[in-house]
């Protein structure tokens, strides 16, 4: 696998415009399709449309906020010495645990403005959010960055000396981490989609949280190989995956507690039905 030639997708001379910011553009907007067809397909009783149409403008200013966010406090050493590059988004640098938690407070706040049920939303919104992940993170292919370890494996991305780690500057293939995580969101989709859905579904929130499950497990891996992580916790673990592991630890513990919530609602329904 070759690099890109240019990061500049179209150059107009008074701006240019940036393949990271034209695919993540595209991501978003895919993303957002995606999830109104499923909601108008496996949704459409359980919630409001018009709020769903609404929603979708707040929880991408709120998701790319929360991702520049996130990324710039983990990555602040760099950031400290260039304050003016931290809103030069198109240059990367959105974290997707950033996006994510953004979004779901801006989503949040908004629904409970509107006295709507959140975690219905959400599990519609897991759908899209992980296609557009995985479109969007070939603005990292563009923009060279979040690949790996040094490889010789048939699929290796060339990298340019000059994007090398210091490390790894007599190395010239590496692993295309980025494509990885794309493989591993689509993955993830047809499993929650065309597997589990029928499953689980009828559950609130869980199709969120198996999402957010699925995800952080196949982070874990993937961020194993990647040289480029920002921020390091105890014994030398990134960032990245101590969050991942946060999150599938509360995920499963929010997914216990819905299904005992619901079994107490089973039970309380048949007792009143034998009485």
């Amino acid at each position: 696998m070759q690099s890109p030639s240019s990061p500049i997708f179209l150059n107009l001379g008074f701006i240019k415009i940036h393949y990271y910011g034209a695919i993540m553009a595209f991501a978003i907007a895919f993303g957002y399709i995606v999830t109104k067809y499923i909601a108008i397909k496996h949704y459409k009783n359980l919630l409001n449309l018009k709020i769903l149409s609404d929603l979708f403008p707040i929880i991408t200013i709120a998701g790319i906020l929360g991702g520049r966010f996130y990324y710039v406090i983990v990555d602040y050493k760099y950031y400290i010495h260039h304050i003016s590059e931290i809103p030069a988004i198109w240059l990367g640098g959105l974290s997707i645990h950033g996006a994510i938690l953004g979004g779901f407070l801006g989503g949040l706040l908004y629904l409970k403005y509107k006295h709507q049920k959140i975690l219905i939303y959400a599990d519609v919104f897991a759908y899209g959010l992980l296609l557009g992940q995985a479109i969007g993170r070939w603005g990292n292919y563009f923009n060279i960055e979040a690949y790996g370890l040094p490889t010789n494996l048939p699929w290796k991305m060339f990298v340019p000396i000059f994007y090398r780690d210091l490390k790894y500057l007599d190395y010239e293939y590496f692993h295309p981490a980025f494509l990885y995580e794309s493989l591993w969101n689509l993955l993830c989709f047809f499993v929650l989609y065309f597997v589990l859905r029928r499953f689980i579904q009828k559950y609130e929130g869980v199709t969120f949280f198996v999402y957010l499950i699925l995800y952080s497990i196949g982070r874990i891996f993937i961020e194993n190989l990647r040289i480029d992580s920002v921020l390091y916790v105890f014994n030398n673990i990134p960032v990245a995956i101590f969050v991942s592991i946060i999150i599938i630890v509360l995920s499963v513990l929010a997914i216990c507690f819905i299904f005992k919530n619901n079994i107490t609602i089973v039970k309380d329904k048949w007792r009143k039905c034998i009485k």
